[in-house]
């Protein structure tokens, strides 16, 4: 069986060409899963200036522009075999809109265009994007602006560094969402960990030299992930230890391979890292690939 029966796609209908339509039809079809589509519209500030009558004419009007054009893109969508619903409304708080979303319809799936944001804006402000990963109580699907609609290559980014419960939890989550995903849209699955070897330089020497610790941890490193793979019988072709810092590291493995989706864990952050994002967040600027967030 499918580990998606049901799927909730949301659009801004103002940009009419989102790739996240195409993303959202091709794994439903993969899957056979029902598509609900919401389309969730921001009040216009414009209309306010409006007398009252013609403000709600205005409103009704500009909703239903929006109601025409998304059913014509579902007709066209259940043309080609998929069971696709939809639905156009205002979303006075955006964030919370969209969860309300999911706790009504308990989708599998949450599929959504990632919405870019400045620096700046983001040092001031938490992305929507990220309040998704960080509340949304399903798997997050945030598609980039390349990639093939239906995914050819998908890479499992996990972190073998430390054999936590919890972390060992996390990193068999990341990959059997990986594993279905490749398996339904009969795509390529890798498995990558970018490690990180920075935090030597502030650790303690312990009167070893920098490269002697440097060769030790990457060793025991690598077997860690080795040991990981094995167990979840991936072949060595599809395997990828690479040493850097995890944001540089995904993006440039994504850009030099073609990957189509980065299958990534959520972590709960405090403080100040939840102030400045985690890796699954930032990654989402860097990459021209989709995103699974789990």
């Amino acid at each position: 069986m499918s580990q998606y029966q049901r799927l909730l796609l949301i659009i801004n209908p103002a940009l009419r060409h989102s790739p996240a339509i195409n993303h959202a039809a091709a794994l439903a079809k993969a899957s056979g899963a029902g598509l609900h589509i919401a389309a969730l519209v921001k009040p216009l500030e414009i209309l306010s200036l409006l007398d009252e009558g013609v403000q709600e004419k205005a409103r009704e009007s500009y909703l239903q522009d929006h109601r025409d054009w998304l059913k014509n893109q579902a007709t066209n969508l259940n043309a080609l075999g998929l069971k696709v619903t939809t639905e156009v409304m205002w979303a006075d708080d955006m964030k919370q809109d969209i969860l309300d979303h999911v706790t009504e319809m308990q989708p599998d799936l949450l599929i959504k265009e990632v919405q870019h944001e400045s620096a700046l804006k983001r040092a001031f402000f938490t992305p929507l994007d990220w309040h998704l990963l960080r509340h949304c109580p399903i798997p997050v699907y945030l598609v980039g602006g390349g990639g093939h609609a239906l995914p050819r290559k998908v890479v499992a980014a996990v972190d073998a560094s430390d054999a936590a419960p919890a972390d060992s939890e996390l990193n068999e989550r990341i990959i059997q969402q990986a594993t279905n995903l490749a398996l339904q849209c009969d795509a390529e699955l890798h498995l990558l960990y970018a490690c990180d070897l920075s935090g030597v330089y502030l650790a303690d020497m312990g009167g070893l030299a920098l490269p002697d610790i440097t060769k030790e941890l990457r060793t025991t490193e690598e077997q860690s992930f080795s040991k990981l793979a094995g167990r979840y019988g991936v072949p060595s072709d599809r395997r990828h230890f690479v040493l850097g810092h995890p944001v540089a590291a995904l993006s440039d493995f994504a850009n030099e391979q073609q990957v189509d989706v980065i299958v990534m864990g959520r972590v709960q952050y405090h403080g100040l890292e939840k102030l400045l994002g985690s890796t699954t967040e930032h990654i989402l600027y860097q990459v021209p690939c989709s995103v699974l967030a789990v």
